[in-house]
């Protein structure tokens, strides 16, 4: 006895969310984690050991070689990470402080009452 066809279901609507402020073109760009620095760096060996990998292929490749790596290969990514996290902090302090006036008021002891989330 053949069964019965289910009615096909239509993907589920998401709501609508509220509009999200653009982001600033200025804005200094986030610090890079040591995985993404190393990522950088063998990318193209993986492709040219691997010519036929799709792009996920390539990834979870990369993923398998970022594991197989011992904390002393992994350490200039390391650094270079740190290096790149000091650069980011840098600039966004810059950013921030350049227009809204917060930091320097934080520097000369009064209380800011605005949260900073």
């Amino acid at each position: 006895m053949p069964k019965e066809a289910k009615p096909k279901r239509k993907a589920a609507e998401k709501p609508q969310k509220a509009s999200r402020s653009k982001k600033d073109p200025n804005a200094p760009k986030r610090a890079l984690s040591a995985y993404m620095f190393f990522s950088q760096d063998w990318r193209e060996r993986i492709k040219t050991e691997n010519p036929d990998a799709s792009f996920g292929e390539v990834g979870k490749l990369l993923g398998a070689k970022w594991k197989e790596l011992d904390d002393e290969e992994k350490q200039p990514y390391i650094e270079q990470a740190a290096k790149d996290k000091t650069r980011a902090e840098q600039e966004k302090e810059a950013y921030e402080g350049g227009g809204s006036g917060k930091k320097s008021a934080a520097a000369s002891g009064e209380e800011d009452d605005e949260d900073d989330d």
